[in-house]
């Protein structure tokens, strides 16, 4: 009977010792998933699709996330609430704990690049920057017509398509254009069609990039448009000669200015058939609300901008002192 007593008594404490310990690894394991990471500064990790947790674990081990891949397994098999770690481009944060870890890819937040397209670029500009994204993937569809892609600042993941972002664009420039349309100074009457606006915006936007004068080159514009003058933009003399598919790569000469083309607006009447680039928002708006003026002319003037004129004296003497600087800057080179 006594040595019963004893053999109870030591399975007893063998039990106890036991829930002790198991107590004791479990309150390690508790400290060691929801304890502070190795990180040290913020960190992007790819975490490539089809992963499994096994692998996950591993990556972030040996990138410095966490410390111990069997803590992390065991933490999102007891934790994880059976909802899928995510594929992607992940920022996890200094200290992140295993837990921490573990959320960011369950939540699945991904990171977001931008890519900001410069207004008045053509299609086959746009087409050059998105393929030089080192994040983006996939080919680019056939080139649109010019003038059907917004420029303006796109977010996207690791791996989106490039064409999806040539179809946002696209969708953009839809929506943008009709929307800027409806908005429009009702009393102009030299632009009939959403299509014109985005033709004479086009040109606007390669002739300034003073946002301050948008409004005012295209009442220039405007303004000859509604006496039957010439629209004599340079910039349609270049797209003439280029269509859009490469850069001149030269100054403009007299003889390209004579050039007979459907663009070259020293040559033709009115509008071009088409746009000579792809305008902003603003450029679009600009040509749909112009300020009021009698002005027919405008030059270069030194500084990055334009000096106006309402008459030909007026413009032959800006043209005169525009030509004095010139030749000074060329003589102080």
């Amino acid at each position: 009977m006594a040595l019963k007593r004893v053999l109870i008594k030591l399975m007893g404490s063998l039990v106890l010792l036991g829930l002790l310990a198991i107590g004791a690894g479990a309150l390690m394991f508790w400290n060691a998933f929801n304890g502070i990471g190795p990180l040290v500064a913020e960190k992007t990790l790819v975490v490539p699709k089809g992963s499994g947790v096994a692998t996950i674990a591993e990556l972030l081990a040996d990138e410095g996330v966490i410390r111990s891949p069997l803590v992390f397994k065991i933490g999102v098999k007891l934790f994880g609430k059976d909802q899928p770690l995510q594929a992607g481009e992940f920022r996890f944060p200094a200290a992140a704990s295993p837990r921490g870890a573990m959320l960011v890819l369950i939540e699945g937040k991904s990171v977001l690049h931008r890519l900001t397209i410069a207004e008045g670029l053509t299609v086959r500009e746009i087409y050059a920057v998105l393929m030089a994204d080192p994040v983006l993937e996939g080919s680019l569809p056939p080139m649109p017509p010019e003038g059907s892609l917004l420029p303006e600042t796109y977010f996207f993941v690791r791996g989106d398509e490039r064409g999806a972002i040539v179809e946002r664009m696209s969708a953009n420039m839809r929506s943008e254009l009709a929307a800027l349309w409806e908005g429009r100074d009702k009393k102009l009457t030299t632009l009939a069609t959403p299509e014109e606006a985005l033709v004479l915006a086009s040109i606007v936007e390669k002739e300034t990039g003073v946002k301050a004068e948008r409004a005012r080159v295209a009442a220039v514009f405007h303004n000859r448009l509604r006496i039957g003058m010439p629209l004599q933009s340079d910039p349609t003399a270049i797209y003439g000669i280029t269509l859009g598919k490469q850069d001149l790569g030269r100054a403009l000469t007299y003889t390209d200015l004579k050039a007979v083309n459907d663009y070259n607006t020293y040559v033709i009447q009115g509008l071009p058939p088409g746009p000579i680039s792809n305008p902003g928002s603003a450029a679009i708006h600009a040509v749909l609300n112009p300020i009021s003026s009698k002005e027919l002319y405008f030059v270069a003037d030194g500084t990055g901008g334009h000096a106006f004129a309402e008459t030909i004296d007026g413009h032959n003497k800006n043209v005169a002192k525009w030509r004095k600087l010139q030749k000074q800057q060329n003589q102080a080179e």
